[in-house]
């Protein structure tokens, strides 16, 4: 049973934000500052977050949360639970198989995990991947 009514709970999900979230702004800031141009809300399959088109480059920017990490970030909410399982494997799937089909195009897919947004040197190493 969940602890706060069914419109406060709903008024709390809308907020949360799919496009320009804080962990992209950080992974496009530093591409920017890298000199690195790309594309945004490029039509491609699963939408992802940053598009090289001219290198075939997709990158998501996972929120451990959402995407089923592992870490510390990552955890199962106690009210609800086989819901949020349930929400969280069916992510999971799904990025599976757009990994899957963008690959079968020809793309070279890049995730970057939230939790890793925030360590600059690790951020830097992924990143450097693409030059």
């Amino acid at each position: 049973m969940d602890k706060i009514s069914k419109e406060t709970r709903s008024k709390n999900m809308a907020s949360i934000k799919s496009k320009d979230t804080q962990p992209e702004l950080i992974v496009r800031r530093k591409l920017h500052k890298l000199g690195l141009r790309y594309r945004l809300h490029y039509p491609l399959v699963g939408k992802p977050d940053i598009v090289f088109p001219s290198k075939k480059i997709a990158i998501f920017v996972h929120g451990c949360f959402w995407h089923g990490h592992g870490c510390k970030n990552d955890h199962i909410p106690k009210t609800n639970n086989k819901y949020w399982s349930s929400k969280i494997n069916t992510n999971k799937m799904r990025d599976m198989t757009v990994k899957k089909r963008l690959t079968k195009l020809g793309w070279k897919i890049l995730i970057v995990w939230e939790c890793k947004t925030y360590n600059k040197k690790f951020l830097g190493k992924i990143l450097k991947l693409l030059n």
